[in-house]
């Protein structure tokens, strides 16, 4: 049983709201509590303990992003779905580790598929140690918004004004700034260059090599056959990482 919050400045939007979830089977929901607004939103959370909010972006006062960011903060926050007639906000919304993403109005089957999402992602944020919150990029692909588990993620390179991510598989184009995203995820990724982060578990060898710039210290990564650069500055990060795993 999904214990469910709805957030929305809209009686009229509140009420679809519970009646679609009301016609969906299964997953089991029970809408527990209702807000206006997020400030009435976090008064609830003070008391109650929810599975899953359901935020309207659009709203009087704090926002639904600025609801989103508080929520991040709360040591049991609710899986959350943005629920906004624009769309324009969704690849923002990944950022803020939103399971998904529904535009008004919205449909049934739709929002089944959310409800769907949030138990799967419930089940794995809260099998995790100390109930951590999994980690995700909000990337753009194909006109389509997407998160990507970090830990799929090999490695983020900054190049002219977009950053490349790379995972075993393929890459993907990211705007953003190297710096931000080492500030949320410096506990689970290096800066091994000052254009390069790297997934720390993702290390496998250092080695001394030659090209045409000449020798220099490079990182071989688990997935991928080509080596980084590693500059003097992260050398010995770099091997003490490496260090603690032999």
């Amino acid at each position: 049983m999904l214990r469910v919050l709805i957030v929305d400045d809209e009686a009229l939007a509140r009420a679809r709201l519970r009646s679609l979830l009301a016609e969906i089977p299964e997953p089991m929901v029970r809408v527990d509590a209702e807000a206006a607004s997020a400030a009435q939103a976090l008064e609830l959370l003070r008391h109650q303990r929810f599975d899953l909010a359901l935020v309207d972006i659009h709203m009087p006062g704090r926002d639904g992003m600025g609801l989103a960011r508080e929520l991040r903060a709360l040591p049991e926050a609710p899986a959350l779905v943005f629920v906004s007639a624009h769309e324009e906000h969704a690849l923002r919304a990944f950022e803020l580790d939103a399971v998904d993403y529904l535009s008004k109005p919205v449909r049934r089957e739709r929002l089944r598929l959310a409800l769907h999402k949030t138990e799967r992602h419930l089940r794995a944020t809260r099998g995790m140690q100390g109930g951590a919150p999994g980690q995700f990029l909000g990337i753009q692909d194909r006109g389509r918004s997407e998160r990507l588990p970090l830990e799929d993620v090999v490695y983020l390179r900054a190049e002219l004004k977009y950053i490349t991510v790379r995972t075993a598989g393929r890459s993907y184009i990211l705007e953003g700034s190297l710096n931000e995203l080492e500030e949320r995820f410096g506990t689970s990724m290096l800066r091994i260059h000052r254009n390069t982060l790297v997934l720390r578990q993702a290390a496998r060898a250092l080695e001394r090599r030659r090209d045409a710039q000449g020798p220099r210290w490079a990182l071989r990564l688990q997935g991928l056959d080509e080596w980084l650069s590693v500059s003097r500055r992260a050398l010995g990060a770099v091997r003490e990482l490496l260090g603690d795993r032999s």
